[in-house]
């Protein structure tokens, strides 16, 4: 199935869903966000950065490409709907001596453009920066759109980074982390008005590394992405009922900060759980659950995954489906209360 603008929601029984529900904010009621994050970061960086070029797949209005293109039109292409073309031209940029952001929709960059991002940029390493909206379950337009499985098709990439930011504050950040980078990136990219979390904490990006969010005594969550988001509010929930939470933020999934993951899993006294927005097949959690076996770490209370089931998932409201695929706030509290 192929997007287009005119497309409609899935119907449900006793109506249609509206729009507005299948692709809902991310952000609680009353939260602060940052309209288009990743469109001005790249703006600004520009400024400096004459090589920095954007391209799209028809889809810069829903990447927030289409602030770059405003700011900079002679340094954006639309190659329309084709990202096998999309990853070909970014790479001959690249060859070329600039820096190419290339936009689109998670699924069609894994599904679609994956051999191009393998052979053409990612063999020969070379500088293109690849930042694709609605990663996992972010839109409720049913498996067409959904990306669940990108990490795992990812992952296995030589060469290639792969970032999963929390909120708008470190997508930020993660823009111009991006093009100092040597090498292509995988970025997945929360788009619109972006949920502020972070820098209520102090909190600064730094390429492959995973920092402590908040300590806590009973339960570590493990988390990437708006996963991160959610373990926060998970840890104020749980407060309540004296249960000690703490948050370890992985933004880069790949390459691994081992280092950190190892020292904090094997504190005594935790259960760890790793949540993130992917099926809990081949992605973060799964990347944790090696790293500890292969080094004989074993956390003292046992190992948990939150995550999405592998299968299809359905098309409907965002909030509905997160709370019955188990990635809401609520679900994650009620999935470790009841394993502790």
């Amino acid at each position: 199935m192929r997007r287009s603008k005119y497309e409609k929601p899935a119907p449900r029984e006793g109506g249609s869903l509206k729009t507005s529900a299948m692709i809902a904010s991310l952000a609680a009621p009353g939260q602060r966000t940052k309209a288009a994050p990743f469109g001005h970061a790249l703006v600004e960086l520009a400024k400096t950065r004459p090589d920095i070029v954007g391209l799209s797949a028809d889809l810069s209005k829903y990447t927030d490409l289409h602030i770059f293109a405003q700011a900079h039109p002679e340094r954006f292409y639309q190659m329309g709907m084709a990202e096998q073309l999309l990853m070909s031209a970014a790479a001959g940029l690249a060859r070329e001596g600039f820096t190419p952001f290339a936009t689109t929709y998670a699924v069609f960059a894994a599904r679609r453009a994956y051999d191009f991002i393998c052979l053409a940029i990612a063999e020969e390493n070379l500088d293109v920066k690849i930042a694709c909206a609605l990663p996992g379950l972010t839109t409720g337009y049913g498996p067409s759109h959904q990306a669940t499985e990108d990490l795992a098709i990812f992952r296995g990439m030589p060469n290639l980074t792969i970032i999963d930011p929390c909120d708008a504050h470190e997508i930020e950040q993660v823009v111009p982390a991006m093009a100092a980078h040597k090498g292509p990136v995988y970025l997945r990219l929360l788009r619109g008005n972006v949920p502020l979390v972070l820098d209520e904490y102090g909190y600064t990006f730094e390429l492959g590394k995973a920092k402590t969010i908040r300590d806590g005594r009973d339960v570590l969550v493990i988390a990437s992405g708006l996963m991160t988001m959610r373990a926060l509010e998970v840890a104020d929930a749980l407060r309540d009922d004296r249960i000690d939470v703490a948050v370890l933020h992985v933004p880069t999934i790949k390459p691994l900060d081992e280092a950190t993951i190892l020292r904090e899993a094997g504190r005594g006294g935790r259960l760890v759980v790793v949540a993130e927005n992917h099926t809990v097949i081949g992605g973060l959690g799964e990347a944790v659950a090696g790293l500890l076996m292969r080094n004989g770490t074993m956390p003292e209370r046992g190992f948990r995954q939150i995550g999405l089931p592998d299968e299809f998932l359905d098309a409907g409201a965002l909030p509905t489906l997160h709370d019955r695929y188990g990635i809401s706030a609520a679900a994650m509290a009620r999935s470790i209360r009841g394993w502790l």
